[in-house]
């Protein structure tokens, strides 16, 4: 848009807002375009994050009374695929254990589901381990989703069954999250051992195969997949498939997850972590973000809708420097009408039970909860 067009259309557009026809929004003066995804706002909910069926999390209804009541409309579910099955757990996977669905297990996971939408929440339903993949270690599994085509068409049949289930729920309240945090990787029991992103015409073709597996049960279902290389890239190679894409809200991983051990090596050799400031050789500032984002808001302007579909901060990260960053991350979300999913409701990243030493909880109904960062949530 050059200049005359923009003053042109920035005059129109204030004029209309002063008539009370249109709101003056920074999208609409810039010619910015339109997010096709919905800015919800919510959390993840792990019941069957786990591929035991028994969890240590449990959503109860009156969770789901306090996400709606506070002004929350989204719920993401990541499902560990082997908390469904009805096989051997004390023996490794085998090819033809994918297939043994335990129908009480989905029937529970279905009762979620609804509830969710009983308090007019949308569900995003995520394969977290799908079968051939998982970002996390520490299991055996029987081929490799980006190499092998059994584990493919394994993986297409359970969204196909999943597809079955909500056949007849609206796109209003269900979407399909295809696979957690793609990337490769070799040593499932390694969990710092990844190789770098998913071919582009591999994926292609996984999220393709998936997304015709869904709608064939229902055309207008929609399909989210997350960004390549652990969630962090557009992917390109699909913008022509009608499929969402989710983006992460864990740049940089020096604040997100400090100390965490899943995602450092060492972690009593760590930079304090700082907003904004200096970590390592890097200053890190809402600039930064912008930045990291970017990739994202080029996505919007191709019309490919995105959420944040997982964004937080480990409790080992000074309250007061998470606080800070966060803001700054869910602004710059914001400005882009980029809505977001906090990993997770209640537990070490959450706004309840979090188990943080450096802060003063509030009792809520027996439950610390972190005032702080639900009034943080809830203003934006």
């Amino acid at each position: 848009m050059n200049r005359k067009a923009f003053l042109k259309n920035a005059a129109w557009v204030t004029a209309a807002a002063a008539l009370g026809d249109l709101p003056v929004s920074a999208a609409a003066l810039t010619g910015a375009a339109k997010n096709k995804l919905p800015r919800w706002k919510g959390f993840n909910l792990l019941d069957y994050f786990l591929p035991t069926p028994a969890s240590a999390y449990k959503t109860t209804e009156e969770h789901f009374k306090w996400m709606r009541d506070w002004g929350f409309d989204f719920v993401r579910i990541p499902i560990a695929y082997p908390s469904y099955l009805n096989i051997d757990r004390s023996k490794n996977i085998t090819p033809g254990d994918v297939y043994k669905i335990s129908n009480q297990a989905v029937d529970n996971i279905e009762q979620l589901v609804l509830t969710a939408h009983q308090y007019h929440l949308h569900v995003s339903l995520n394969l977290h381990r799908a079968p051939g993949y998982c970002i996390n270690a520490g299991f055996h599994e029987p081929y490799n989703l980006w190499k092998d085509e059994e584990a493919q068409q394994a993986f297409y049949w359970h969204w196909n069954m999943w597809a079955k289930r909500f056949k007849n729920v609206s796109a209003q309240k269900i979407s399909f999250d295809l696979v957690n945090e793609p990337a490769m990787r070799d040593d499932m029991n390694d969990q710092h051992s990844r190789s770098g992103p998913v071919p582009g015409e591999v994926y292609r073709k996984v999220a393709k195969g998936a997304a015709e597996a869904i709608r064939s049960e229902n055309p207008e279902h929609l399909v989210i997949a997350d960004g390549n290389n652990v969630g962090n890239t557009p992917v390109q190679e699909i913008t022509d498939l009608n499929i969402g894409q989710s983006c992460r809200g864990y740049y940089p991983g020096t604040i997100s997850h400090y100390k965490a051990p899943w995602a450092n090596k060492d972690i009593n050799n760590l930079p304090d972590p700082k907003w904004p400031g200096q970590m390592g050789k890097t200053n890190y500032d809402k600039a930064s973000l912008e930045k990291y984002y970017q990739p994202w808001f080029d996505l919007i302007e191709k019309g490919v809708g995105v959420h944040c579909g997982e964004c937080g901060c480990w409790n080992k990260t000074p309250h007061a420097v998470f606080l800070a960053w966060f803001s700054d991350v869910l602004d710059v979300l914001k400005s882009h009408a980029i809505g977001f999913a906090l990993w997770n409701f209640t537990g070490d990243f959450g706004i309840i039970d979090s188990r943080r030493e450096d802060m003063v909880y509030e009792n809520w109904y027996g439950h610390k909860l972190d005032k702080k960062l639900l009034d943080l949530l809830r203003k934006q």
